[in-house]
């Protein structure tokens, strides 16, 4: 400790009044040695502006911001934040403040704020901020998995890692409490695979991530559950394939509008959730090319003749705002709507158990590749990363370059 702060310290202990605010640059010996004085006083840490430790009359300590006139905010204890913890946080808040304006004040007390409510504080920013799709996957995950569960309950100042790894071990075995009765969702929750755990992991991760950003929890607790990592060996290769055949004994075998959406994902490999989103004006039948904007995947891709006469048929009469794919010609599709129609059309067709419509996601990439377009090619059509088809489907492509080989003599 320098001289300046020694001997500013033992004034306070002499005088038992309220001190001036210090400009000295605090250190860990500094702040350690604040003590109680019978009258709140603060300290001022010169090396980032507006940083003060706040010491109560009883000798606990806290971080606020200073900022303006009178302007103040608490925003971290010590010691559970350090000093350099708290100036990083600090000059983080005194960014967002020039940005955006002084913080609002958080209804909920922040003690008591509990990962549920992060959760659903981070399902409304999405819908906020125009993200349906991703508000609405992230809404159905948080009630299958989290908002009955323990951890939805544990308090954010309290969330360990412990926490979310036990939650973690009971979402794989399927350990989760009745889920609220819901069209086209088992009310008994069923284990789950790793790669499907994972992502599950990563939208918590970003509703905890954005509850930092908010300043309703602090920031040293990111560690708790950054620490968690992903599950090894999640990537497994997509494993249901249906013969082509089979894919048309499900089409047949559909009822009523749900065929539009299985033909639709079976003829362009599209994700389960881009054809809910097209609307008429998406549709150019002079290039015979539509437009997908689900998953932060917007593309336009060709249609092949087959899926030009579906998208024709579809887009007959409706208006550029229309949806052209719909339950009953104006209530748009979700996943909970098409779940279970599709179940029920795989089992009256007698595919295996398992049927989904990315099934027929996954026939298209592979019947794609097999047939001989290139990895790039499908990755963009599909609106995917090219990483992601070579690691699941990179076999594929091996396999078709050794047939190739066994043509060719080389000697």
């Amino acid at each position: 400790m320098n001289l300046a702060a020694h001997c500013f310290l033992q004034e306070i202990c002499r005088s038992k009044v309220m001190p001036k605010v210090t400009r000295e640059a605090l250190t860990r010996k500094t702040v350690d040695a604040a003590k109680a004085t019978g009258r709140a006083y603060r300290l001022r840490d010169a090396t980032v502006p507006g940083l003060v430790l706040r010491v109560s009359a009883a000798g606990a300590k806290s971080w606020a911001m200073v900022w303006g006139r009178g302007q103040e905010k608490a925003f971290a204890n010590y010691p559970a934040t350090t000093l350099e913890g708290a100036r990083e946080a600090a000059r983080r808040l005194s960014a967002e403040i020039d940005k955006h304006g002084a913080p609002l004040a958080v209804v909920t007390p922040k003690s008591e704020l509990t990962v549920a409510d992060a959760c659903r504080d981070y399902v409304t920013a999405l819908e906020k901020d125009g993200r349906k799709t991703a508000s609405d996957d992230a809404k159905r995950r948080f009630e299958r998995c989290l908002y009955g569960d323990k951890l939805g309950k544990v308090r954010l100042k309290d969330l360990h890692q412990d926490h979310i790894e036990a939650w973690r071990d009971r979402v794989e075995k399927g350990d989760l409490p009745p889920l609220p009765v819901k069209r086209g969702r088992p009310p008994v929750a069923k284990p789950l695979a790793r790669s499907s755990i994972n992502r599950i992991r990563t939208t918590l991760v970003a509703a905890l991530n954005h509850a930092v950003a908010r300043r309703k929890v602090s920031p040293d607790l990111a560690f708790e559950w950054n620490a968690v990592k992903p599950l090894k060996d999640a990537g497994q290769r997509r494993g249901l394939y249906l013969e082509r055949e089979q894919r048309r004994a499900l089409l047949e075998a559909a009822e009523g509008p749900v065929r539009d959406l299985i033909e639709c994902v079976a003829l362009t490999g599209c994700r389960p959730g881009d054809p809910s989103l097209c609307l008429r004006s998406d549709y150019d039948g002079r290039t015979a090319s539509v437009r997908f904007r689900s998953k932060d995947h917007d593309r336009k891709i060709p249609l092949s003749p087959a899926a030009t006469a579906l998208f024709d048929r579809l887009a007959k009469g409706k208006l550029p705002k229309a949806h052209l794919f719909t339950q009953d010609g104006k209530k748009v599709w979700t996943p909970s709507d098409w779940s279970e129609l599709v179940r029920d059309a795989a089992a009256r067709a007698g595919l295996p158990a398992g049927v989904t419509l990315y099934t027929l996601r996954h026939c298209w990439i592979t019947d794609a590749i097999v047939g001989g377009m290139d990895l790039l090619t499908v990755a963009k059509l599909a609106g995917t990363s090219l990483a992601m088809i070579e690691k699941h489907y990179g076999h594929l492509v091996q396999g078709a370059a050794r047939d190739k080989l066994a043509q060719v003599q080389f000697l």
